[in-house]
């Protein structure tokens, strides 16, 4: 039915409401689409309604056009199925989570894998029934810590969520590839500029991740991509190329040197040029001479603690959100005084390779820059106060599984973004059902989901995705220092 503007159900504001931070959420309000009803939670008004049920329509259309089934799922959902998935924990607090007048415990659905599993579990027992598209259109509901950004960010969203079942490999292709199709084109029926870029899969698992990001003044997200091809990849996700290893043996013994009064890193490289006996004919020394070895605390949602050491190039720092999101669903804490006086030995600011590692006196993990390959040599140090190894000093340690720095071959795009994601998953992570496992060669997925909303829209057109729901959010993109010494693999 089509209402006059003289009986419409709106209410346009002449100023800005003191809460909104991003011109979306500005506008979204005073014209009347949305009204707060509470931290993270907002009223749709007529108009946003009107706009939100044409965004479904699309977003249905073109999931319908490639075969997938819409299913509908409560968002109070039991707690046993997170339980055998481990994500009652790992969501730690971002979890909404009640009990009924039974004291039974329930949690307000974040996302559904679970419930998908389940569902084609009971209903299929045949791998004869594969595969089968399925998908929903819900409200999710994560409990941010601060909610802001409007439907950008909020503690209650819509998502679009699909998961294809599929026998073998190459089905999973398929409904990866056919997923991806149709979420270019629904960005392109919404008129969104995206940019598909590689992505790490989270807490939610998967063999292969992408994100769609649609550039925008208010973001919080970096991506890089490279001059020389056409890589493009989340910083999160951006794999650094290696140099070739080489034979530790033949690299002179490592010999220590007194290093006093260089708490940083320039104040080493001074030092080490203005002594005759440690200078360099013809090459001075310089940050990328050294090996900084950086401490943080990882805290589990279970309460435990674990310590954590990343090295990493004198002139290279450690990008926090690439190492949370590789140690998620652990947190990143600093390395405090008292967690130094209970790890006595580790000597604040002259921490060397030969007190880390699991196989070291103090046990902790040791991550490692994939420039630091066997064979090659660094200043670092000797984990005695005021000392160091030269550069003769040949790291015999394991290297990282992947690279923590903001740096690689490629070049940093000075936009904004809306992350968007687009991933597949190979199998479980918790057993006899479908998604993000390890333990189920047989079953596979994928998972799409719609979460969060551009400022040119809506909440609908959150995330994208072909493997796990992610939290969407409006991200900003920040311009890098990138140096180009191999293309990333």
């Amino acid at each position: 039915m089509i209402h006059r503007l003289s009986t419409l159900f709106v209410r346009t504001l002449r100023d800005d409401p003191a809460e909104a931070e991003v011109p979306s959420h500005r506008l979204l309000v005073r014209a009347g689409y949305i009204r707060r009803a509470a931290p993270g939670g907002y009223t749709w008004l007529p108009l946003g309604m009107r706009v939100l049920q044409r965004v479904e329509a699309i977003v249905r259309e073109e999931m319908n056009a490639i075969g997938a089934q819409e299913v509908h799922f409560p968002a109070l959902l039991p707690r046993e199925p997170y339980d055998a998935s481990g994500r009652w924990t790992d969501y730690g607090p971002n979890l909404f989570r009640l009990q009924d007048r039974r004291g039974v415990d329930y949690l307000l659905g974040p996302t559904h894998e679970e419930m998908f599993t389940l569902l084609v579990k009971d209903l299929y027992s045949s791998y004869k029934d594969l595969p089968v598209w399925l998908y929903q259109i819900q409200t999710k509901y994560r409990d941010e810590a601060r909610p802001r950004a409007g439907l950008l960010r909020g503690r209650e969203f819509v998502m679009k969520d699909s998961y294809s079942f599929d026998v073998d490999d190459d089905g999973l292709q398929r409904s990866y590839d056919a997923h991806r199709a149709a979420y270019v084109r629904i960005f392109a029926r919404l008129g969104l500029e995206v940019v598909i870029v590689k992505a790490m899969s989270g807490a939610m698992g998967g063999s292969m991740s992408e994100e769609f990001l649609s550039p925008c003044e208010s973001g919080e997200d970096t991506f890089v991509r490279c001059s020389a091809c056409d890589y493009r990849a989340n910083t999160e996700a951006v794999r650094v190329g290696a140099p070739a290893a080489s034979d530790p043996a033949a690299i002179a013994a490592a010999v220590v040197h007194d290093t006093p009064g260089t708490p940083t890193i320039q104040s080493l490289v001074d030092l080490l040029n203005a002594r005759t006996e440690l200078s360099r004919a013809g090459t001075p020394w310089a940050a990328a001479d050294t090996l900084k070895n950086v401490m943080v605390m990882l805290q589990y949602p279970d309460g435990r603690r674990e310590p954590l050491a990343i090295g990493v190039p004198g002139d290279r720092d450690v990008d926090m959100k690439r190492l949370e999101a590789a140690v998620s669903p652990a947190e990143v804490a600093p390395f405090g005084d008292t967690d130094f006086a209970a790890h006595p030995g580790l000597v604040k600011g002259y921490i060397g390779p030969s007190a880390l590692g699991t196989a070291s006196s103090t046990g902790i993990r040791y991550l490692l820059d994939p420039r630091v390959v066997p064979g090659s040599a660094w200043v670092t140090g000797a984990n005695v106060q005021g000392r160091m190894w030269s550069t003769s000093c040949a790291i015999a340690i394991s290297r990282a599984t992947a690279s923590l720095m903001s740096q690689t071959c490629a070049k940093a795009m000075r936009a904004r973004c809306v992350a968007r994601r687009c991933a597949s998953n190979a199998a479980s992570r918790w057993g006899t059902c479908f998604s993000w496992a390890e333990n189920m060669p047989r079953c596979w997925g994928s998972a799409c989901s719609t979460k969060r909303a551009s400022s040119e829209s809506s909440r609908w057109v959150h995330t994208a995705w072909v493997s796990r729901a992610p939290l969407q959010r409006l991200q900003k993109l920040r311009t890098m220092p990138l140096a180009c010494d191999g293309h990333a693999t």
